[in-house]
């Protein structure tokens, strides 16, 4: 499963029409908006990056809008696939070190550093 944040943009003086629009629609779900700005941010959902691709290309057709940018994506089988590919036991192996806290310098980062 898939979910993407969009930003939709239209003229401030269409912001309410393209409102009710999407809220109606049955591609996405709407969470909030600037009318001075003519901005309003939507979530889509799809079981692949086509579907979402999909819904995104008919939104973009939608009466009165300007553009419907992807913001963010999220994809539940990648993060899954990372989730299994990390091994904790030789990350926590990494971490350890014969040093003393105080013997450690910090310089606003230790990646990389051990």
């Amino acid at each position: 499963m898939n979910i993407s944040s969009i930003i939709v943009r239209t003229k401030p003086e269409n912001y309410d029409v393209v409102w009710l629009n999407l809220k109606e629609s049955p591609l996405c779900e709407v969470h909030f908006g600037a009318k001075e700005k003519g901005i309003i941010i939507i979530t889509i959902e799809g079981e692949n990056v086509e579907e979402e691709i999909k819904k995104l290309n008919q939104i973009e057709q939608m009466p009165f809008i300007i553009s419907a940018d992807m913001h963010m994506s999220y994809c539940e089988e990648e993060l899954d696939k990372m989730k299994e590919e990390i091994n904790l036991n030789k990350t926590i192996e990494e971490l350890n070190t014969d040093k003393k806290a105080e013997e450690i310098q910090y310089f606003g980062s230790l990646k990389g550093k051990y």
